[in-house]
C-alpha cells in the first residue's frame, strides 16, 4: 500500500471473530492511532453459508494438457497454487482501495528512514504437513536464491514472531512487493531440494492455505478444504480446476451448469445472466502488445527499431479494437501504465495521458520515412531491400485477443507495415515470451494491486527484472520485452526510497518520458475482466457492493481469499 503516513507506518491485526474469514488489517494513522478495520472498505464477511461437498468446478483459462506443476516459482504454476495453497503476508485488493488484508503477516512496520522492515507473524500456523510456520520459513522465502528479492541485504528474527528485513536503500515502495507479493514457502521442504527448484512440479505441495492438492491429471486438477487451515476450514470442502480448449467451450459449459466460476472474455454476457449466472466486470489490466524490443540483449526483428514501434502505435485504431474485439467492454488505457482514473495524479503534464484513440496514418508513415524507411512497390516501408515484417502472436481460442490481432494486421498494413497475426498455444506463449522468441504477442500486463503505477516500472520495465535472449526469465521477473533504460532503472531507485510525493512525481515524469518514446509494450486497451460465477449454489462471492477482493478465478493471490470466503447455499 502507497500513500504518506508521516514517515512511520504501522499496520497491526484485526483480530479473528467469530464467523469471519479473513479481516481487513488495522493501520495507524499520522498521530499513531490506529483506526477500527471493520470500517475499512476492504474488510469482508466471510463465508455466510453452509458447509457443503458439492464440487465446486473452476476454469482459471489452463488448456489441456494441464501443466503439471504446483511450483510457486515456475511461470507455469496452477493458478491454485498462489493463495490456495501457498500464501503471502498480507493480500493486497486491486479491486479496492482500502488497507491490506493480513494472511500471515500480523503487523509491520517501517523504521524511519525505509531501511527497515519489521513484520510480526500469525502465531499458531501450520503448513499442511503439520509443521509450524516460523520465521525460519519467512526468512528463508525473503533470501533464498530462487527468488528472494535482490534488494534485501539483512533478515534476521530477534524472537520467535519477529522478523526484521534490513535494506542498503529506502525501500518503502517496495511494500507491496514485499507483502502482497512474495510467497511464503517451507524452509524446511525447499532449503534441502536436491532437485532443480525451478524445474520441480512439487505434485504433493506443502502450504499454508486453505487448500491442499487431491489429484491432477491432463484434464483436471481437485483440491480438497484443508481442515488445519488457520483461518477455520473452508465452507466449500471439494474444488476442481478443469482444463478446456477455448472460451467457446468454456461459455458452453458454464451455460450448461458445468462450470461454476470463471473469469473469461464473454462479448455477449447477456444470455448468460439470463439463466441466472452471477456476472461482474472490474477492468484493471492493460491489454498491449509486447515487443521484444532490445536488440543488444538478443532480440530480433523489426520491432526492434523504435522508429517502427512508434508508427505502429500510431498506425493501431484503439477505437475500432474496443468495439470490434472487445464490443465496448474494455476501458482507455494511458502509455504511461497508470490507471486512467485512479491514477491520474501520477502522470505527467509533459505526456500524453491517453494513448491515441483512432489511427493516424499520415504521422505514422512520417516517422518510418524521418527514419530512413522508403516505401516499396508492394505499399509496405523498407529499409535496405528488407520490408517490416514482424509476427504478432496471440494464444489460440483467446478469442478477444485473436481478433484484436488480426484488427491490428490490417490497421498495420494501411500505414505499410506487414504485421502477421498468428495463433500458438499457451505453453508455446509462455515460454517463448519468457525467453525472449518472439517479435510481437498480444497479452496482458498485471495491472498494480495499490493505485500507483511503480510495481508496473520496476516489475515489467526495469533493467534488474529481465535476462539476454535465450535465457528465460527468473521467478518474479516480468520484463519480458527485455527493456533496458538506464534513466528509467535511476527514477525507480528513487521512486522506491521516498514517501514524499513530489520526489516520486518527478522521478514517475522521468520514467514516463522514457517509456511513452520508447514503447516497449504498446497500450491497447484496459481489458475487461468479466467474472462469471454460479449464484444459485453459492454464497460470498465478490459483487459491486462488497468487492472484498478481485473476482476472476485467475487472480494470484484472491483466489485463495475467494475460495475461503465462499459458502453452501441452505
Amino acid at each position: 500500500m502507497i500513500r504518506t503516513m508521516g514517515r512511520k507506518r504501522v499496520v497491526a491485526a484485526a483480530s479473528m471473530v467469530a464467523g469471519l474469514s479473513l479481516l481487513v488489517a488495522g493501520c495507524s494513522n499520522g498521530d499513531g492511532e490506529e483506526t477500527d478495520s471493520t470500517n475499512s472498505p476492504d474488510s469482508s464477511a466471510a463465508a455466510e453459508g453452509a458447509k457443503t461437498d458439492r464440487e465446486l468446478v473452476v476454469w482459471a483459462g489452463a488448456t489441456k494438457p494441464i501443466n503439471q506443476t504446483f511450483n510457486p516459482f515456475s511461470p507455469q504454476v496452477q493458478h491454485v497454487a498462489l493463495g490456495g495453497i501457498y500464501q503471502t503476508l498480507y493480500y493486497y485488493n486491486k479491486a479496492g482501495s482500502g488497507d491490506p488484508m493480513s494472511l500471515l503477516g500480523e503487523s509491520f512496520e517501517w523504521n524511519d528512514d525505509g531501511t527497515e522492515l519489521t513484520i510480526t507473524i500469525r502465531e499458531g500456523v501450520t503448513w499442511n504437513d503439520g509443521e509450524p510456520f516460523t520465521t525460519d520459513d519467512v526468512i528463508y522465502s525473503f533470501t533464498n536464491d530462487i527468488a528472494g528479492p535482490a534488494y534485501i541485504s539483512g533478515a534476521e528474527a530477534p524472537d520467535d514472531t519477529t522478523v526484521v528485513l534490513s535494506f542498503d536503500e529506502p525501500q518503502y515502495t517496495n511494500e507491496f512487493s514485499l507483502l502482497g507479493s512474495t510467497y511464503m514457502v517451507p524452509a524446511h521442504i525447499w532449503e534441502d531440494l536436491e532437485e532443480d527448484p525451478i524445474e520441480w512440479g512439487n505434485l504433493e505441495p506443502v502450504g499454508t492455505g486453505p487448500y491442499t492438492v487431491n489429484s491432477i491429471s491432463d484434464e483436471a486438477l481437485t483440491v480438497v478444504a484443508n481442515p488445519d487451515y488457520w483461518g477455520g476450514e473452508a465452507n466449500v470442502t471439494n474444488v476442481r480446476y478443469v482444463g478446456v480448449d477455448d472460451n467457446a467451450a468454456a461459455q458452453d459449459l458454464l451455460m450448461s451448469g458445468k462450470i461454476d466460476w470463471v473469469g473469461m472474455f464473454i462479448p455477449q454476457p447477456d444470455p448468460v445472466t439470463d439463466l441466472g449466472i452471477g456476472y461482474i466486470n472490474t477492468p484493471q489490466d492493460p491489454t498491449v502488445m509486447y515487443t521484444c524490443s532490445n536488440a543488444d540483449l538478443g532480440c530480433e526483428g523489426d520491432q526492434t527499431d523504435v522508429a517502427v514501434r512508434q508508427a505502429l502505435n500510431l498506425a493501431i485504431d484503439r477505437t475500432e479494437i474496443k468495439d470490434k474485439a472487445f464490443v465496448g467492454l474494455t476501458g482507455d488505457v494511458s502509455p504511461t501504465f497508470a490507471l486512467l482514473g485512479r491514477d491520474d495524479k501520477w502522470i505527467s503534464p509533459d505526456v500524453p495521458a491517453e494513448s491515441p484513440q483512432t489511427a493516424n496514418i499520415e504521422e505514422a508513415q512520417a516517422i518510418l520515412e524521418e527514419a530512413g524507411y522508403t516505401m516499396g512497390d508492394d505499399g509496405i516501408y523498407e529499409k535496405d531491400g528488407d520490408p517490416i515484417e514482424m509476427t504478432l502472436s496471440s494464444v489460440d481460442g483467446w478469442t478477444d485477443y485473436n481478433n484484436a490481432a488480426k484488427l491490428i494486421e490490417e490497421q498495420a498494413a494501411a500505414a505499410g507495415m506487414t504485421v502477421t497475426a498468428a495463433t500458438v498455444s499457451w505453453n508455446e506463449f509462455a515460454e517463448g515470451r519468457s525467453a525472449g522468441d518472439y517479435e510481437l504477442i498480444m497479452g496482458g500486463v498485471i495491472g498494480t494491486s495499490v493505485p500507483d503505477p511503480f510495481q508496473i516500472y520496476k516489475d515489467w520495465m526495469g533493467g534488474d527484472s529481465t535476462t539476454p535472449v535465450g535465457t528465460p526469465l527468473e521467478p518474479g521477473f516480468w520484463n519480458f520485452s527485455r527493456y533496458d533504460n538506464d534513466i528509467v532503472d535511476e527514477q525507480i531507485e528513487v521512486a522506491a526510497g521516498t514517501l514524499d510525493e513530489a520526489t516520486k512525481m518527478d522521478a514517475y515524469a522521468a520514467i514516463q518520458e522514457e517509456i511513452t518514446r520508447d514503447l516497449p509494450y504498446i497500450p491497447i486497451v484496459i481489458n475487461a475482466t468479466q467474472t462469471f460465477y454460479n449464484q444459485t449454489d453459492y454464497t460470498g462471492w465478490p459483487t459491486e457492493d462488497d468487492l472484498y477482493a478481485f473476482p476472476p478465478a485467475w487472480g494470484a493471490g484472491a483466489s485463495g481469499v475467494v475460495l475461503h470466503s465462499l459458502g453452501g447455499t441452505e
